[in-house]
């Protein structure tokens, strides 16, 4: 019989929260200094902010709080908590990095690909730390419970509406370089968070 997997200690998962959101919000100011956008609840605020002029740690946070209900009756208090505090921390660093994290020039390709990369790699440490920055993915599971409609494809249904909204309201070369920066995140997760390589809690 095999012994239970080890829990992450407090500093352990304060310093995946730090290191996570701190990734995740790298993207997003490459992002929106390139005037890109992401996938799921983060590039619809990406895309709001665009549109409205708002901050996107204000439209970020206040886009989530719907979805925590859903979180709390699909994946529990914890889970919910511990999502509620990454995107809190996310909302807080891109609203108050800016003014010391200036970017003066980045192509828009490697721009894309180090995005995606930075939010995939940091969204693998929130994962293994059981917390997530919300959105989508949670009513998306919901969805699944409740009538079997598989929760990746409520995701894709909803990229694929935000990135046909993007076109006309973007530049098309921006939506495709976002595209890419939206394959370069997903393969990042894909290959390299595996919950069955990795079993502390």
């Amino acid at each position: 019989m095999s012994s239970p997997a080890p829990r992450h200690t407090l500093l352990e998962d304060l310093q995946g929260f730090l290191s996570g959101t701190l990734l995740a919000s790298l993207c997003v100011l490459i992002f929106s200094h390139l005037g890109l956008i992401a996938g799921q609840t983060a590039g619809l605020a990406l895309l709001i902010s665009y549109i409205s002029g708002w901050n996107f740690g204000v439209v970020f946070f206040l886009a989530n709080l719907p979805f925590y209900i859903f979180a709390y009756m699909r994946m529990g208090a914890t889970f919910t908590i511990k999502t509620f505090i990454a995107v809190a921390l996310v909302s807080a660093m891109t609203y108050f990095m800016p003014p010391h994290f200036v970017i003066e020039s980045i192509d828009t390709l490697l721009g894309a690909i180090i995005g995606g990369a930075l939010a995939g790699f940091g969204l693998i440490i929130l994962f293994r730390h059981g917390a997530s920055l919300g959105g989508v993915g949670i009513i998306g599971l919901y969805i699944q419970d409740r009538t079997g409609f598989r929760a990746g494809w409520v995701q894709l249904l909803f990229d694929a509406a935000l990135f046909a909204a993007a076109f006309f309201l973007l530049e098309p070369g921006l939506v495709l370089y976002s595209l890419i920066g939206a394959v370069v995140l997903n393969v990042a997760i894909s290959l390299n968070h595996r919950p069955d390589r990795y079993i502390v809690q």
